[in-house]
């Protein structure tokens, strides 16, 4: 598939939505699986980045064959559509017995909203925290957004931080398809005109298809953009230090990008300090046509 969409079940908002799990994930859905004793998989694949515990069981429901066990083993696997599937087994299911639960999901995101508020007052003068934007963009995002993301460590900083109430985000997966975040907001447009867009980027998948923004000028696409600049390939000098390779070649030279999306004759907008924000996203939002939220980023605040 050349995207995937992540149709978000209201993961902040339901009393046992713990948002997302995995690397890029929140530790409430971390200490959730841990907690589980079967791990129920409906039309989901895990990867690598997912970071399963080997000694869970598993029940993987898809419909695609190729889909179950690809990434971690199951003790049950069954190729089927997912609502008949899930009907056909809670009939068979008979008599259970429930622990309700809730109070331990809240407790878990108590902690790891203090956490984020910690998080997201840190500034050091060298630009903005992640926390610090996606803490401003869940409190903007209109209710009926669609929300695109690109490939870098933004797109792990969405996944840990921002609070989705229902918004589905329209993602590559792990193609590592860099670039993906702005073209892909343009399609969601053509898809679905009469709701608002937002793509989310980071400096480098967005230099790569920054003309792009010219199309949404010429046609008038409405699309929001938030641009995480850190002046770098960020994620590729991650996995380099991971590797013990040197930093070699990821710095980028980039212009004002705020300024440029004026030049192209969109709206463009500048953040480069937490105090900014709100200020920012509500311009942004209230923006006709094609418009832009360059936020100067802290490449250590993650």
């Amino acid at each position: 598939m050349p995207w995937t969409l992540a149709a978000s079940p209201t993961w902040c908002t339901h009393p046992l939505g713990a948002g997302v799990l995995g690397r890029s994930g929140t530790p409430v859905a971390s200490w959730l699986m841990n907690e589980a004793d079967l791990l129920i998989v409906v039309g989901a694949s895990f990867a690598n980045h997912t970071g399963i515990a080997p000694y869970k069981a598993i029940l993987q429901i898809d419909d695609n064959p190729a889909a179950i066990g690809r990434f971690d083993p199951v003790g049950a696997g069954i190729v089927g559509d997912a609502a008949l599937t899930l009907d056909a087994l809670l009939e068979e299911l008979g008599a259970t017995r429930t622990e309700d639960q809730r109070p331990q999901v809240a407790a878990r995101w108590a902690i790891w909203r203090a956490e984020k508020a910690r998080r997201t007052a840190d500034e050091r003068g060298r630009g903005v925290s992640a926390a610090a934007v996606f803490d401003a963009l869940s409190r903007h995002l209109p209710h009926d957004a669609i929300v695109t993301v690109d490939v870098g460590n933004h797109a792990y900083s969405l996944g840990r931080y921002l609070e989705s109430a229902g918004q589905p985000v329209l993602m590559s997966g792990y193609l590592g398809s860099i670039g993906f975040g702005y073209p892909a907001a343009l399609g969601a447009w053509a898809a679905a005109p009469a709701r608002p867009v937002v793509a989310v980027t980071g400096d480098g998948g967005f230099g790569q298809y920054a003309t792009e923004l010219t199309t949404a000028v010429k046609y008038g696409i409405p699309v929001k953009h938030v641009l995480l600049d850190n002046h770098s390939l960020g994620k590729i000098s991650k996995e380099q230090l991971t590797a013990d390779f040197p930093v070699w070649h990821t710095s980028l030279h980039n212009p004002d990008w705020a300024a440029y999306a004026r030049l192209c004759g969109a709206t463009g907008i500048k953040a480069d300090r937490r105090d900014q924000l709100d200020q920012a996203m509500t311009e942004l939002f209230a923006a006709d046509g094609p418009a832009m939220l360059h936020v100067s980023q802290d490449p250590e605040l993650q």
